[in-house]
């Protein structure tokens, strides 16, 4: 968890999204000018992004699961 990262659970799936692909863009700048220290805040700010996007996920999930009565009989993994 980055100590300056804000509050990203007030953010909507598209800013977290937009702003996931901000800090590509910039991690990929600090690769090229060659700034590993920038580089290495900047992919520890890009987890939190990640691991927020993929919670929401999880939720959504699991709410689908929940108001679907059939939703385990769609995908039958064996």
């Amino acid at each position: 968890m980055h100590p300056l990262a804000p509050d990203l659970t007030k953010l909507t799936i598209e800013e977290l999204n937009s702003k996931h692909s901000d800090l590509l863009r910039r991690i990929t700048y600090a690769y090229r000018i060659g700034q590993p220290d920038m580089v290495q805040q900047l992919q520890m700010l890009m987890l939190d992004y990640q691991n927020e996007l993929a919670e929401r996920g999880r939720k959504a999930l699991e709410e689908m699961e929940k108001t679907s009565k059939n939703f385990k009989h769609i995908i039958d993994i064996q």
